[in-house]
């Protein structure tokens, strides 16, 4: 399933979620421009590592960060691969610092084209519904939510995680507590190609479903293929939690777009507003 749009219009230029599609495509053409053995470098040093987080307690421990793999050959033929290591200084300020700079981090076209469709998609209707500043707190502490779930379910991992996927996947946990009835048009193809709408509940839950069996099933909580699914599943939990909280800090604004004027009656003298997109008592789109 391939989602390209939903159905819930906004009131104000998605900002944050704009900048935050900006920085990540520059921080990649910025790491794309490095030779690989620097990439490595980076890797290691600035995408969350879990292991190192005992470095802040004991500066002693070595910590060998698996960066990538090389071909063992013997006598011409393949017989294996061996990992290919680096160790980070135990610096406390970059350790820190890289579970920001983690979700500024792509590893190829196709895994920063992905994070930023959904960013687009979604991430418009919370920042929306928040502001501009708090959406973008609400971001950066998703994002912090999702690998620290990652760390505490594999702590001695030696494996970096890059990516916006964590501080992503919290503004879906946001997206189907606030707006469960919103339709999502969705490329299916399977034996056949069409574009169907799906309720967002249905459609993120099945997301959710997805990363929560693949982290299920990734033994010890290590990624498998390469994708930290216990971040997704983290990072989802943490913004279905907080967007209630949220919610009772900025009330909802009552002027929906594209509103209507019309006239309730000829006894009623007055002008009522016409809000296609509230909800009725059971919380269903009218």
């Amino acid at each position: 399933m391939f989602p390209f749009g939903d159905t819930i219009p906004t009131k104000r230029w998605a900002i944050v979620t704009y900048f935050l599609v900006a920085i990540n495509a520059l921080s990649f053409l910025w790491f794309q421009s490095l030779p690989e053995r620097e990439q490595m470098k980076v890797t290691a040093q600035w995408g969350f590592v879990p292991a190192r987080v005992e470095q802040l307690a004991n500066p002693q421990k070595v910590v060998e960060v698996q960066i990538g793999q090389r071909q063992r050959v013997f006598l011409g033929v393949p017989v294996g691969v061996q990992p290919i290591v680096a160790r980070p200084q135990p610096i406390p300020s970059q350790i820190l610092a890289s579970a920001i700079t983690c979700m500024f981090l792509h590893g190829s076209w196709w895994h920063l084209i992905g994070n930023m469709w959904f960013l687009l998609i979604f991430g418009d209707n919370i920042e929306d519904r928040l502001g501009h500043g708090l959406f973008a707190v609400f971001y950066l502490l998703g994002g912090l939510a999702a690998t620290a779930f990652h760390w505490a379910i594999d702590p001695g991992s030696t494996m970096p995680i890059i990516g916006a996927s964590g501080a992503i996947a919290a503004v879906l946990g946001a997206f189907a507590v606030t707006y469960p009835h919103a339709r999502i048009r969705t490329l299916i193809i399977m034996i056949f190609v069409t574009v169907i709408e799906l309720p967002a509940y249905l459609f993120l839950l099945f997301w959710f479903g997805v990363q929560l069996f693949s982290g299920l099933g990734a033994m010890g909580g290590q990624m498998d293929g390469g994708v930290a699914w216990w971040a997704h599943v983290g990072g989802f939990i943490a913004g279905a939690a907080a967007m209630p909280l949220l919610s009772m800090i900025v009330p909802p604004d009552d002027a929906a777009p594209h509103s209507t004027t019309i006239r309730v009656g000829e006894e009623d003298a007055g002008l009522a507003r016409y809000d296609p997109w509230r909800r009725d008592d059971h919380g269903f789109r009218l």
